[in-house]
This record gives C-alpha cells, structure tokens and sequence, in this order.
C-alpha cells in the first residue's frame, strides 16, 4: 500500500504524539534525567515540524491550530479522525 504525503505526516504525528505522552509520564518520576529531556526534545521537533506541515498543507489538526483571521473554519472540513487523512 502506498501511503500519501498526508497519511504519512498524520502518522508521523500520531507516532510522536505517544512517545511524547509516554515520556511525559517518565519525566514526571524522573525530571532531571537528562537523556531523557534530550529525547523529548528531539521528538517534540520532529512532532512540531509535521504538525506545521500538515496544517499549512491539509488544515489544522484540532481546534488549537484553527486560523480565525475572519471566521471559524474548524467545522467546514471533516475532522482528522473522521478521516480527513
């Protein structure tokens, strides 16, 4: 199966969203843990740079990333998970 750009940048998202979620819960026992700070780093770049890709090409991914310059577009597409991707 060959995935698109957008399928690709959603899971990339979905993927670093759950280390970030993971490494959270580790931080939270163990917050100077240096190695481990590095790592959220690193994956939170990742996260944000296909977060940003993905909203300036596809729109936003929750309500957070909505541009409201003139109106409130966050209903007008189907939402990510309702398959937007």
């Amino acid at each position: 199966m060959d995935r698109t750009n957008r399928e690709k940048l959603f899971a990339c998202i979905t993927a670093t969203s759950f280390v970030l979620d993971d490494l959270r819960i580790y931080l939270d026992t163990h917050p100077n843990d240096q190695e481990a700070l590095d790592y959220w780093r690193k994956v939170e770049r990742v996260r944000n740079e296909a977060v940003e890709e993905y909203t300036k090409c596809y729109g936003p991914i929750n309500s957070y990333d909505v541009d409201v310059e003139n109106k409130w577009t966050w209903v007008e597409e189907p939402w990510p998970w309702e398959g937007r991707c």
